[in-house]
């Protein structure tokens, strides 16, 4: 999928969930897993947590065209998350070598640190 964010643009390949996968997560994977894209019906704020993931990961919210309104770096075990504003999908990417280039477009090359 491709998304849009200061007038630039990055693939990011990713691993539609279905309806029980939205439970599920990150929870109990690796940190080599794949990156997981949550489409939901309609535009919203829904809470996101990290229990259970074992590794930090990069929240990505965006609207219906895939423009990101926000992204946060999730550590291990956190309660709740919260994007600013209401998003129609979510993309978790973990912090891992495959999805280096993507992170470093978005938290940068003096922030990326690997687990």
């Amino acid at each position: 999928m491709r998304i849009f964010y200061k007038g630039k643009s990055i693939e990011i390949p990713v691993r539609t969930v279905g309806f029980f996968g939205r439970f599920i997560g990150l929870m109990f994977h690796s940190f080599k897993t794949k990156n997981l894209l949550f489409e939901f019906d309609s535009d919203g704020k829904r809470a996101i947590h990290s229990y259970f993931v074992f590794f930090k990961f990069l929240a990505i919210w965006l609207d219906e065209k895939n423009k990101m309104l926000e992204f946060r770096v999730v550590k291990p075990f956190t309660s709740v998350i919260l994007a600013k504003q209401r998003f129609r999908k979510l993309v978790e990417v973990p912090f891992n070598n495959e999805n280096k280039a993507i992170l470093e477009f978005l938290v940068g090359k003096e922030t990326f640190k690997y687990n």
